[in-house]
C-alpha cells in the first residue's frame, strides 16, 4: 500500500460484538480516504441519519443514496470509522473473475430511440436537458468480491478514485448487494465552514493519438451543445448552495479535465456556510440529483426518466461519509456497478446527457464509452457496445 499516515479514527460508542458488523465502507480519494467497518446502527432514511448526527446519537455516517429520494437510501453508523491521508492504492492489484457481458438493458437501438425521442420534447420546450441511461449485465464463472473490485478499480484510476458501499441498509432486494465504483465527480465536500462542488457535465472521448487526443478536448472546449450542459449543472448548484453562503464563488467558464477514457468539462465551486452547523449529509440531500445526472427543470426530467427507464437503484445517486462535526464527502455515483448478493453478476451503468442539438448516435457512443471503465477491470473493454 501507498503511505497511507492515519489521520484520526473515531472511537465510536457502541459495544456491539455481535455476527452482524461486517458490514464495509471504503473510499478513495487522493487527499484523504475513508475505510469503515461494522454497524452500529442502519438508515433507509437519509433524513433519519442526518437528525442522529445532529442529535449525538452517532458518530458518522457513511453510505449511498439513491437518485430517487422517495425509494430507500443505504446508510450505516459504522463500528470503526478510520481516515486515511491519500489514496487507498495499493501495487498487489487482486484478480477478477473470467466474466461475460451477458446482455443490455435497453437494447442500444431502444436506447437510440428514447434519445430521439427526449429531444422531440426538449425541442418542443417540455424540457432544457434530461439525462437517460441504460445498463449492461456482467456474469462471472466465480464471486465477484466488491472489495476486490474496488480495489481494480482504484487501481486503474488515474487519480486513485474508487469506492465501495454496502446496500442491505437499503432492506429488500438490496440485502447483501454492493455498489461498487469509481466517479469523477463531487457533488458536495464540506471541511469546517468552507464547501466545494465540482460538477462534471459535457464530455468526449480520449483518443489513443495525442494529436487527435488534444483535437478532441479543444472540440469539447469549443462545443455550444457541451457548454450550454454544463451551465445548466452549475446554473442549479448555484442556486441552491448560494444562498447558504456568506461569500460564493462559481467560475463563469469551466476548465477541461481528463480521466482514462474521457474529456470532461468541469467548475470547481466554493462558498463558506452562513449557518456552520449544516452537516455534508444535509447540503447533498440539498442539492441531488443535479442536472448532471437528472437534468432540469429536475421535476419534469426526473419524471421524464422515470417513465422511460426501469429503475435506476443507487446508479446516478450519491455514495459518502459525514463525520460528527458535519465534514465529509459525497461523490455522485457514476461509472459504477450493482454487484448481485450472490457475487455472480453485476449491472454496470451509464448515462448522458441531452439537449434539443444532441445526436442520438454519438450519446450512444459517449454511454460506450463511459462502460469501460468498470468493463476494463474484467478485461472486457474491446467488448462491442
Amino acid at each position: 500500500m501507498s503511505a497511507l499516515a492515519e489521520v484520526s479514527e473515531f472511537p465510536l460508542r457502541n459495544n456491539r460484538t455481535d455476527d452482524e458488523t461486517d458490514s464495509v465502507f471504503l473510499l478513495s480519494r487522493r487527499q484523504t480516504s475513508i475505510r469503515t467497518s461494522g454497524v452500529v446502527e442502519e438508515f433507509d432514511s437519509a433524513f433519519d441519519a442526518a437528525e442522529a448526527l445532529k442529535t449525538g446519537r452517532i458518530d458518522s455516517v457513511v453510505g449511498a443514496l439513491p437518485f430517487s429520494p422517495e425509494t430507500p437510501s443505504a446508510l450505516t453508523a459504522p463500528l470503526s470509522f478510520t481516515r486515511v491521508r491519500g489514496d487507498l492504492y495499493h501495487s498487489n492489484i487482486p484478480s477478477l473473475p473470467t466474466s461475460r457481458v451477458a446482455g443490455f438493458e435497453p437494447s442500444p437501438q431502444i436506447h437510440t430511440d428514447r434519445v430521439r425521442g427526449a429531444i422531440e420534447r426538449l425541442r418542443a420546450g417540455e424540457l432544457d436537458k434530461v439525462v437517460l441511461a441504460r445498463s449492461l449485465t456482467i456474469e462471472a464463472e466465480s464471486t465477484i468480491f466488491p472489495a476486490a473490485l474496488a480495489e481494480k478499480l482504484i487501481a486503474l484510476d488515474h487519480a486513485h478514485n474508487g469506492f465501495c458501499v454496502d446496500l442491505s441498509p437499503a432492506g429488500g432486494k438490496y440485502r447483501g448487494r454492493s455498489l461498487v465504483g469509481s466517479t469523477p465527480e463531487v457533488l458536495i465536500e464540506r471541511r469546517g465552514g468552507v464547501v466545494t462542488c465540482h460538477p462534471l457535465a459535457g464530455s468526449i472521448a480520449r483518443h489513443p493519438n495525442s494529436d487527435q487526443d488534444e483535437a478532441n478536448a479543444e472540440q469539447l472546449r469549443a462545443s455550444t451543445k457541451d457548454l450550454a450542459e454544463h451551465a445548466f449543472v452549475v446554473d442549479s448548484i448555484s442556486a441552491i448552495l448560494g444562498p447558504l453562503c456568506t461569500s460564493f464563488n462559481a467560475p463563469s467558464a469551466p476548465e477541461i479535465l481528463r480521466t482514462p477514457q474521457l474529456w470532461h468539462l468541469g467548475t470547481k465551486i466554493e462558498g463558506v456556510l452562513i449557518d456552520p452547523s449544516l452537516t455534508s449529509l444535509e447540503l447533498a440531500m440539498a442539492l441531488h440529483p443535479t442536472p448532471a445526472v437528472c437534468g432540469t427543470p429536475t421535476v419534469a426530467a426526473r419524471e421524464h426518466i422515470t417513465a422511460t427507464e426501469a429503475d435506476r437503484g443507487f446508479y446516478a445517486g450519491a455514495v459518502g461519509w459525514c463525520d460528527r462535526t458535519g465534514d465529509g464527502e459525497w461523490m455522485v455515483a457514476i461509472r459504477c456497478a450493482e454487484i448481485a448478493a450472490d457475487g455472480l453478476s453485476a449491472r454496470a451503468y451509464a448515462g448522458g446527457g441531452i439537449v434539443a442539438t444532441s445526436d442520438p448516435e454519438i450519446e450512444l457512443r459517449e454511454t460506450s464509452t463511459k462502460f469501460r471503465t468498470l468493463l476494463s477491470a474484467f478485461d472486457l473493454a474491446e467488448h462491442q457496445l
